[in-house]
């Protein structure tokens, strides 16, 4: 973690947190998703760097350390499209791959459809294609109390959260979230309300790693965080007739909570998701959450690696690290191609 270099890069009139480590012209982007940052991507970018990448993560604009935008509630995803080729731009960065957790999957596939120049390809880890559109989340078909409904919802989050510091909203979310069911409050209840305190934090997730969350949302806060996603997720981005030409990988838990969305499985596993992403390979990790990058990261690593290798133009490069295997590799790349 040592090696990992901070920096603040400006794109579009903000100062970004750039975290990266590695050099080369074969450059890895991640980004972040909600509660998390730009550390949720700690095990990926050692891993990617020590395989031969230059490996970048970002905090959001509104997020961590990067700067809040002057006017917030104005903001949507096309600000955050813009601030990735805006990155690249100033890190004088042609192309890169794009590795997209939660809702940094749909800035991924944003840009692959309107910039299709700067891409070498997407990966995204618990999202399928989507673009924020008002059809983008079913919120009608679960009950009131879904949490996305509820934190899009003006005001509600922000006094449902403001009852804790940012360190125990973050734990509840991170403990919640684990789970495999879609979290939904009665109607009495905020979604924080059903968060039990007794509920030990997951195994792969440190009170240490509690601790840097917590002062990076110190910093933040949640204001941007509930407008982007949450508040834009419905808001029509403009792109149609979208098309992900780059290969692109999906990686899946099979316990994570978004795969009950409605209509999210059968999107997923009837192949409807290849009229966009024609170049598109699947894989599922049968004990992986929503969190499965820091939940099993050796092991969405290997994924990633020989994604990597097989995408780069030069053929890819493999070095090894622990807990990462050879034999596994070449078992994964025979596993993604019989999920044609």
């Amino acid at each position: 973690m040592e090696k990992i270099q901070h920096s603040h890069v400006e794109v579009r009139g903000l100062k970004l947190h750039v975290a990266q480590i590695g050099s080369g012209d074969k450059v890895v982007v991640f980004l972040h998703g909600f509660p998390e940052i730009w550390y949720t991507w700690r095990h990926q970018l050692i891993a990617v760097a020590n395989a031969g990448y230059r490996a970048i993560a970002i905090d959001f604009r509104g997020y961590g350390l990067s700067d809040q935008p002057p006017e917030p509630e104005k903001a949507n995803f096309n600000d955050l499209v813009d601030d990735v080729v805006g990155l690249l731009d100033s890190l004088g960065i042609n192309k890169a791959f794009l590795i997209g957790k939660d809702f940094g999957a749909l800035p991924a596939y944003m840009v692959a459809a309107v910039h299709p120049e700067r891409v070498s390809g997407v990966i995204t880890l618990g999202i399928p294609f989507m673009l924020p559109s008002p059809s983008a989340v079913q919120n009608h078909q679960l009950p009131q109390g879904f949490y996305i409904t509820r934190w899009q919802e003006p005001g509600r989050a922000e006094a449902d959260f403001g009852r804790f510091d940012a360190k125990a909203v973050v734990r509840n979310i991170y403990t919640l979230f684990s789970g495999s069911e879609v979290p939904i409050a009665a109607e009495d209840q905020e979604i924080m309300d059903l968060f039990d305190p007794s509920a030990p934090l997951p195994p792969w997730f440190s009170e240490e790693d509690l601790s840097v969350y917590a002062s990076l949302y110190e910093k933040s806060g949640f204001q941007f965080a509930l407008q982007v996603p949450y508040r834009t997720l419905n808001v029509d981005c403009g792109i149609t007739e979208p098309i992900v030409k780059a290969p692109t990988l999906l990686i899946m838990g099979e316990k994570d909570y978004v795969r009950k969305f409605p209509g999210i499985e059968d999107y997923i596993r009837s192949g409807a998701m290849k009229h966009v992403v024609p170049d598109l390979d699947i894989i599922f990790m049968p004990e992986g959450s929503h969190f499965v990058q820091e939940q099993l990261p050796d092991q969405v690593n290997e994924f990633i690696i020989t994604f990597l290798g097989k995408h780069s133009a030069w053929g890819g490069c493999y070095i090894s690290t622990p807990g990462v295997r050879i034999k596994s590799m070449l078992e994964n790349i025979v596993s993604m191609g019989s999920e044609d």
